[in-house]
């Protein structure tokens, strides 16, 4: 069996986290356009007095967007049918699924569980990260990677078809006193939290910490962080789909951390990601929440119901449902949710995906929504 080629290979920057200077002249500008975006974007959530309901769905694509860099293939739409399945009682939606489309899913479920880990007061931790990470592959393929553990073997960064290797991570042996590290500096430095934040993304990446899942985790790491510096209100803020468009980018300046210590390059370039993504953002988040008010009034008019507000948050949290969570999850009497579910197919509101058979609910996608999600990705 063929060794792998690691005669081009960048070597992890042992002794050289966290950097010990960048070029501040060259990154005040970014800093104070990134932070300004971040700043709309965060009002632009404020006005939305139901921000988690209204944004849940943008958790379930980032988590589509994010997979897919990693090379694990599948569709928003897939995933919310099985996460409808799951929801309406189906005990075999995740074992009848297709592997790859359950590792994105379990991504949004690992999100929102450490979403209320830190809202009970956790810190981003080496606790955080394992649990996050055990969540992501406790299901599937990723069930014989070690879910939840760090790395007892050298690991490895390339083309596994070509056998070619283009980075080494940071030695097992050393991974427990660097990620203690990388925690540290993330707590304690008094560097801009923006700053921080970029640095800590690369420097997790450069670690490398797991068997596999690691690129997963470091985006959702983003947008935990952010949350945590109180730069944003929610982790609601999602930018693995630059990092998707700029793939090519996004790794080169990664490895030229270590090959170069350009820190200050792969600075620039999170900084943009930053600001490009928050007027991306704003943009998706203003198109959710004026459909929102739309469909206030024109479920209220075609529903004529007590129940059109409950059905409106319902669809807007859950645009892939059976008909049993309507009744269940939106808190409306079983006759009348199918009722205002088929007043709404009706209207062209929903569109049935699956008609009811035997026990098995009818399955519904609220089609408004789901257009203005897809294009976020």
């Amino acid at each position: 069996m063929s060794q792998p080629d690691i005669s081009n290979a960048v070597v992890y920057h042992y002794g050289e986290f966290p950097p010990k200077s960048l070029d501040y002249e060259r990154l005040v500008d970014p800093l104070v356009q990134a932070a300004g975006s971040l700043a709309r974007y965060d009002q632009t959530l404020e006005t939305m007095h139901n921000s988690e309901i209204l944004l849940a769905p943008l958790r379930q694509q980032e988590a589509v967007i994010s997979s897919r860099m990693e090379g694990t293939i599948s569709t928003l739409d897939e995933i919310l049918q099985i996460e409808a399945d799951a929801q309406s009682g189906d005990a075999d939606a995740l074992q009848s699924a297709r592997s790859e489309a359950v590792e994105t899913l379990l991504y949004a479920r690992a999100m929102q569980r450490i979403q209320s880990e830190m809202e009970g007061g956790r810190g981003i931790s080496n606790w955080l990260v394992r649990t996050a990470h055990q969540m992501l592959l406790s299901f599937g393929r990723g069930a014989s990677k070690n879910p939840g553990a760090y790395k007892t073997e050298q690991n490895y960064i390339g083309e596994k078809r070509r056998k070619s290797i283009s980075f080494i991570p940071i030695s097992p042996e050393q991974l427990t006193s660097g990620m203690d590290q990388l925690f540290e500096f993330a707590e304690s430095s008094t560097m801009t939290p923006l700053l921080k934040t970029a640095i800590s993304h690369i420097e997790f990446e450069a670690l490398h910490p797991f068997k596999d899942g690691n690129g997963r985790v470091g985006r959702m790491l983003i947008t935990l962080m952010l949350w945590d510096y109180k730069l944003i209100k929610a982790p609601h803020f999602y930018v693995s789909a630059f990092f998707e468009d700029t793939r090519e980018e996004y790794v080169g300046l990664m490895r030229a951390v270590s090959a170069n210590g350009d820190w200050t390059e792969w600075c620039l370039f999170f900084l943009d990601a930053l600001n490009t993504q928050a007027e991306r953002n704003i943009e998706t988040a203003s198109r959710i929440f004026a459909l929102y008010e739309e469909m206030k009034d024109r479920f209220r008019d075609e529903l004529n119901s007590q129940w059109s507000i409950n059905a409106v948050d319902f669809v807007f949290a859950n645009p892939v449902f059976r008909n049993n969570q309507f009744t269940s999850k939106a808190g409306i009497p079983s006759q009348t949710a199918s009722i205002l579910s088929r007043k709404l197919q009706d209207a062209g509101l929903l569109v049935q995906i699956a008609p009811s058979s035997g026990p098995r609910p009818a399955m519904y996608s609220f089609e408004p929504l789901l257009e203005i999600v897809r294009d976020a990705g």
